[in-house]
């Protein structure tokens, strides 16, 4: 070879060796190493970004809209599902898998790979999803005064999300809920602040332990980023109207319905949703003062803020009136993912043309963005962002459906037993000639769940599985004693039958949101008919399956034994575990009962209290040993 031929091939060599180390440190990105500090890799995505894939990871959209493409084209960065929205009908854990996969997989074809998160309801177990553990709603839990069990349903919940290949629970609620007319009450777990606060510690079971003091956090692949909501007195609305007015000076505010934020921010809650409601006028999802100043500057939170669905399009009235407005509110409120679950484009271009033209700081932008990375970055999302089919063993698994019957052992109240304290109806005897279970509610799994069960409002029937209180009945007894069902028994069927016993089980249909507010708390017919028949004729014990204290004085003297089983969800076997002696009653009343609808909102320490049953009431039983 010459040495003009030599001189020509040490020149393409050398620049072979600068491409390839070009495209070597190309593909070297900061933000692709797990070895460096979330601050340095969330710096070094953020400068890559352009503004429409910032204003994409702030948008978060319905399952129902997104597809791989969608996500892929529009540089979307979260999905959720709504109540009720699941892939199909009894949907498998594989067929949520491969969902979430395949919208996940658009996401990581981008540009710049960002993973989306992808939230759901998860606010009594997996309650969306077919087959799932439905533990009890809180109002429930709140009875049971012990943050141990709460943080066991946490990381119970945590598993079965995960098992679907979910990476966000709406989870948990954390309302002080003050009037129990408003319909979201069960989703509350007391009216006293102390109780809601002793239960933020399902917010370590959602996400892990090892927070750092205010930091976001989440422990690994088995765990979920949780969101404290509604920010901020949703449960302090004036009649108990669902996002309504709460009329209270800052003093009330700050130490009726903010002590729990303050905890569940120390706890290193990922992400917070502002609610619906107003104070003093102020809707929520507008509250600079409030999002921005106290929460994210006072209380420090690290983590981002997310609207409810279609959140701002509800701070006009009537929604919707004038969107442009409601961007720039809910913007500079300090909301930094905004669910907006169907016409997503409008919020997307609109947000954009108010950054390029100057009414949205691009500061405002960046701290969204930062934030939200911030939590992927946690998750271990850009490590492991697609989920496989090993953690589907865990949906309904034995070990969790135990937990939810101890839980439910744990949330009965028993507010009445014998017409006398020396003669007792419970613990109910096992071995009995014949006994009666009547009433609506004794065999629906439905019934039993409540709202935000398989469907958003819930339902009626056999839509999961579970075992109804019926059922659990027949499973305890004495394999000699005749169980008789009749759901609503006339005078007849009664006198003609010489039952030993009756259980009657009635209660409030399901409902969710709006749909529960009620101004009169009466339990519908043919609940109180069935109580007065069967009590009036037979000695008995009245279970009520109810989202709130509920009208019974009208019949509370028919009545032998009474039992607050709130909603209890799919574990019926803890209600018997418990009327027939195999536990004892322990809970005490987390709710004061009213005698009079006309007394609300009173609530334990008001001037004006006289109830039926004060909080903190509950009698109890011994266990009785089976031989």
């Amino acid at each position: 070879m010459g040495v003009k031929k030599m001189g020509g091939f040490v020149v393409l060599l050398m620049m072979v060796m600068w491409c390839w180390c070009s495209m070597v440190e190309a593909e070297y990105m900061l933000y692709k190493d797990p070895k460096q500090p979330t601050s340095v890799r969330v710096n070094d995505l953020m400068k890559r970004m352009t503004l429409e894939e910032k204003i994409g990871q702030m948008t978060q959209i319905e399952r129902s809209v997104a597809s791989n493409e969608v996500m892929k084209k529009d540089l979307i960065g979260s999905v959720l599902s709504g109540g009720g929205s699941v892939p199909s009908k009894q949907a498998t854990p594989e067929a949520w898998v491969n969902m979430v996969n395949d919208f996940q997989k658009g996401s990581l074809s981008t540009r710049l790979g960002i993973p989306l998160i992808y939230g759901i309801d998860a606010v009594h177990g997996h309650n969306n999803v077919y087959k799932a553990t439905i533990f009890p709603h809180n109002v429930g839990l709140g009875v049971t005064r012990d943050p141990v069990l709460v943080k066991k349903i946490g990381a119970a919940t945590a598993l079965e999300v995960r098992a679907t290949g979910i990476q966000y629970a709406f989870a948990p609620c954390i309302a002080v809920c003050r009037d129990p007319r408003w319909g979201r009450c069960y989703e509350s777990y007391s009216e006293d602040t102390e109780i809601v606060r002793l239960m933020t510690e399902i917010i370590p079971g959602l996400q892990g332990d090892g927070s750092e003091k205010g930091v976001p956090f989440v422990n690994g692949q088995q765990k979920v980023a949780a969101c404290a909501k509604h920010y901020l007195g949703d449960g302090g609305t004036h009649l108990g109207t669902n996002e309504g007015n709460t009329i209270l000076n800052s003093k009330q505010l700050f130490s009726i319905h903010m002590p729990a934020y303050n905890d569940s921010v120390i706890k290193g809650v990922a992400t917070i949703m502002t609610s619906y409601s107003s104070w003093n006028g102020v809707k929520m999802h507008a509250n600079r003062n409030l999002v921005t100043g106290y929460l994210k500057n006072t209380l420090k939170f690290k983590g981002f803020v997310i609207s409810d669905w279609q959140g701002i399009d509800r701070i006009t009235s009537p929604p919707h009136a004038n969107y442009t407005y409601s961007i720039l509110a809910g913007i500079n409120a300090g909301i930094d993912m905004f669910m907006v679950p169907m016409n997503y484009k409008e919020f997307t271009d609109g947000l954009t043309y108010l950054v390029k033209n100057k009414f949205v700081p691009m500061s405002r932008i960046d701290d969204a963005v930062q934030r939200i990375l911030t939590v992927k970055f946690t998750m271990g999302l850009f490590e492991n962002p697609l989920a496989d089919y090993s953690m589907t063993k865990y949906l309904g698994c034995q070990a969790h459906r135990d937990l939810a019957r101890e839980a439910v052992r744990k949330t009965l109240v028993l507010l009445k037993n014998g017409k006398s304290p020396t003669q007792p109806l419970l613990p109910l005897p096992k071995k009995a000639s014949k006994i009666l279970v009547a009433g609506s509610h004794a065999d629906n799994i439905g019934y039993q769940c409540g709202g935000w069960t398989i469907e958003w409002q819930g339902v009626s029937g056999d839509v999961t599985a579970g075992t109804t209180i019926l059922s659990a009945v027949k499973k305890t007894v004495d394999p000699n004693t005749q169980v008789i069902y009749n759901e609503n028994p006339n005078q007849d069927f009664l006198k003609s039958n010489n039952f030993d016993f009756a259980i009657v089980v009635v209660g409030e249909p399901p409902y969710a949101e709006t749909f529960g507010d009620s101004s009169n708390l009466t339990i519908p017919e043919p609940g109180p008919s069935t109580i007065k028949n069967v009590c009036g004729s037979v000695k008995c014990v009245v279970v009520l399956i109810t989202g709130r204290p509920v009208v019974v004085q009208p019949f509370v003297d028919t009545i032998d034994a009474l039992v607050a089983a709130w909603l209890p969800g799919t574990e019926g076997q803890g209600v018997t575990d418990v009327l027939f002696g195999d536990y004892g009653f322990t809970g005490k009343l987390a709710r004061t009962w009213f005698k009079s609808v006309n007394q609300l909102p009173m609530n334990v320490g008001d001037p004006h209290y006289d109830p039926l049953y004060p909080f903190g009431f509950g009698l109890e039983t011994t266990p009785t040993k089976t031989t």
